[in-house]
């Protein structure tokens, strides 16, 4: 059977993160894709311009209702929103014995806030600590930590505080950083420095998501923690490098690059 994997996040009315960045992702990847809704947003290439969350009750049933008839290989965490949210999916996840990719998200590629102040802790005190692997950039490590990255020198450091909070790995997202893209995966003894060089193109939106629902998809098929976000890396790189425009202001990343390559070298895609 093809892996599932399911993602918890909001939804992206523009399509270019969220839940459905998510899923196309999981799509390209070739793992059968899930959702457990938590908010719905009016989104755009502009910004975001409104937020509704889900009662906690609709996103237990949502879990519930695919975990224990479908099952799952991993879950991945996006928007959450509230600490109520917040809590009620540590809970679920928790009880899911299946890796689990946990991108805090904290504010959209515009500078709009996904995360209510007083949801902090519960993602440092309850979410965190049932992470695989953590996904954090350098906004949401500041946000979460204190420490303020300025400088590739600074990873490790930002890497330590995160790891405080108990995920068993954490990549530390560099992509803000000047010259090439470079992040730290680390479980507080292994360090994988992975690099990729910095392509000229704004339309970014869905990074994040992106990445790790990519993350998800590979270790849903079996590969370690280095494995995985090793080849998410590459994935999304070539989405990156592939980003189109959408709108008047930023497009998202294109999910089927690499389907398209395929495609046109003659080959069925996979």
């Amino acid at each position: 059977m093809r892996p599932s994997v399911l993602t918890v996040a909001g939804s992206d009315s523009g399509g270019g993160a969220g839940i459905q960045a998510d899923l196309k992702t999981m799509l390209a990847l070739g793992v059968h894709g899930m959702s457990v809704v938590t908010a719905v947003t009016a989104q755009n290439s502009l910004g975001v311009q409104g937020i509704w969350e889900l009662p906690v009750e609709a996103v237990r049933a949502q879990y519930r209702s695919v975990v224990d008839d479908i099952g799952v290989r991993a879950v991945k965490t996006g928007m959450l929103a509230s600490a109520e949210l917040v809590e009620t999916v540590a809970e679920l996840i928790g009880g899911t014995d299946v890796p689990a990719v946990i991108d805090p998200v904290g504010v959209s590629k515009h500078g709009d806030s996904l995360l209510a102040s007083q949801a902090l802790d519960s993602v440092r005190q309850r979410l965190l600590p049932v992470a695989t692997v953590a996904t954090p950039n350098l906004d949401e490590v500041a946000q979460l930590t204190g420490v303020r990255v300025e400088s590739e020198s600074h990873l490790k450091e930002a890497a330590e505080a995160v790891l405080a909070f108990g995920p068993q790995w954490v990549l530390i997202k560099g992509g803000h950083l000047p010259g090439d893209a470079v992040d730290l995966l680390t479980d507080g003894t292994e360090e994988h420095w992975l690099r990729a060089p910095r392509h000229d193109n704004r339309h970014t939106h869905g990074t994040g998501c992106t990445l790790a629902s990519a993350i998800a998809s590979q270790l849903a098929k079996g590969q370690s923690v280095p494995e995985a976000v090793t080849a998410a890396k590459e994935y999304v790189t070539g989405a990156i490098a592939a980003g189109f425009a959408l709108g008047a202001g930023i497009g998202p990343v294109d999910h089927g690059w690499a389907l398209k390559r395929t495609l046109t070298a003659g080959t069925p895609a996979a």
